[in-house]
């Protein structure tokens, strides 16, 4: 045990306890930004005097920043130290909220935002490298009330808080309400949290991340950007960022100590739960985005009505989040994600079937999604890493995140493109079909997850998990877990 985790200990706290209060505080509010503006865009061109289009910056901004600072996470947190990089990439998110709320025009906006996901890019995988270093295996289904409050529940609860806001307060408190719970996570993970360093010599990988960043950053460009930009420049922006990819897959299969070391996805457990990991973020963000803008245009509700029928979304995460232990006993991973995906695709589908004043359907339409998707969001990440050793869990969590981010903005962004090329964007309530159509495409994503979920082994996850859980004693001796 750890000098710091000696003293943590010292004073009565379990270091693995403050690792949870922290992941969760620093990952809620990530969670939460990536939707909370949502609600707040046309209130914002409308005080900063731009098109609405305009404001679909503040977004792309956002994301491509996140994705381009992935990449360097693993490294960073290897080589620096999980806690301190950690906690000076909570600082800058932080910092970051407050510069966008007190933004006095759209280019400082987007700066900020640009400035908060770089924050958001590096603290997302290191929060989850030192949540999967401090607990093992056997230990991780028990976590569930943890994962999925932050990674679920917050992007389920931003429309609300963003509608509140923007309809009794003002736009900029969706980003103010992060200075105050951020100085008290920052102060007591700079307290209690312990100091991992991987490898003080770890090379950093140039060129991978030359080829990473603009990569990834591109693609990202291309997706969300994809409703403003035309049929040209997609594909222009699109394809380059692939070309460099493609040729980074090259680079680091070749590489000693590559950035992202894609070699884990040769274990078969890691590589499925993340395809369907990637499916079911498509799926869930694509709905999330179309169906606060159907409830809005073409149902005609107020956004506060929007997010208040959006929020039994997270009370179904929170549920499933007390059944999945069980659910995983009975059925295990590979029939407990295939029928949670089934499922998510249903409750998507069924989105479809709510018409004007149905706020009781639209409720429990969204509580069955939440539901279904806290099923496999939990699951997903314990069948993850369930083979993965603690000195490869930062590049897991890594590449994980980099499948989650890219995910999302590609569920986000084909909803935006049917929107915008079948019907036009009026968002009128002629436009249905169109909503349907998006609604329709984001269900196909979760049953591509559940076709990919039946090539889960469980007999590979449990036999891996022994062998995972020795290593853990090892690592662990004389601590108590």
């Amino acid at each position: 045990m750890s000098a710091v985790s000696r003293s943590v200990a010292g004073r009565g706290l379990d270091p693995r306890v403050a690792v949870c209060v922290v992941y969760v505080a620093a990952m809620f509010m990530n969670g939460m930004d990536a939707t909370i503006v949502n609600v707040a865009l046309p209130a914002i061109g409308a005080e900063f005097a731009v098109h609405p289009s305009a404001t679909s910056a503040i977004n792309v901004g956002y994301l491509v920043s996140l994705a381009v600072c992935i990449p360097a996470s693993g490294w960073l947190g290897d080589r620096f130290g999980t806690k301190r990089v950690f906690l000076a990439a909570f600082g800058t998110f932080v910092a970051a909220s407050a510069l966008c709320g007190a933004a006095a025009d759209l280019t400082q906006l987007t700066l900020a935002r640009v400035l908060q996901g770089a924050g958001g890019g590096v603290m997302s995988p290191v929060a989850l490298t030192m949540l999967f270093r401090a607990y093992p295996p056997e230990r991780r289904m028990k976590l569930s009330k943890v994962l999925v409050l932050p990674t679920a529940v917050a992007p389920a609860l931003g429309p609300v808080l963003g509608g509140f806001f923007v309809e009794n307060l003002t736009w900029r408190w969706g980003f103010y309400v992060n200075v105050p719970v951020g100085l008290a996570a920052l102060a007591f993970g700079a307290l209690c949290l312990a100091e991992h360093v991987e490898a003080r010599t770890k090379r950093f990988d140039v060129l991978g991340f030359a080829l990473a960043a603009p990569g990834l950053g591109l693609v990202m460009y291309a997706l969300d950007a994809l409703p403003e930009l035309g049929p040209g420049q997609v594909w222009a922006f699109g394809a380059a960022g692939l070309v460099l990819l493609g040729v980074l897959v090259v680079a680091q299969v070749r590489s000693a100590q590559p950035m992202l070391d894609l070699r884990l996805f040769g274990d078969p457990s890691f590589r499925r739960a993340s395809l369907v990991l990637f499916m079911c973020v498509a799926g869930f963000l694509g709905t999330l985005y179309g169906f606060t803008l159907m409830y809005q245009t073409a149902l005609g509700a107020s956004a506060w009505e929007t997010g208040l029928v959006t929020l039994p979304k997270a009370v179904g995460l929170m549920v499933a989040s007390q059944v999945v232990g069980a659910a995983h006993q009975r059925l295990g991973p590979r029939w407990l994600l295939a029928l949670s995906m089934v499922g998510a695709a249903f409750s998507f589908a069924l989105m479809n079937a709510v018409g004007p004043g149905d706020a009781w359907l639209a409720a429990g339409v969204q509580w069955a999604s939440g539901f279904f998707v806290g099923i496999a969001s939990t699951e997903l990440q314990v069948v993850a890493f369930a083979t993965i050793s603690s000195s490869a869990t930062g590049g897991a969590s890594t590449l994980f995140n980099v499948q989650r981010q890219v995910g999302s903005a590609l569920g986000v962004a084909i909803t935006a493109s049917v929107l915008a090329t079948v019907g036009g964007g009026s968002g009128q309530a002629s436009d249905l079909g169109t909503y349907h159509l998006a609604m329709l495409v984001s269900a196909g994503f979760a049953l591509v997850g559940a076709l990919i979920a039946l090539r889960v082994r469980d007999s590979d996850a449990q036999r891996s998990s022994r062998v995972r859980r020795e290593e853990a004693v090892r690592e662990a001796q004389g601590q108590e877990i």
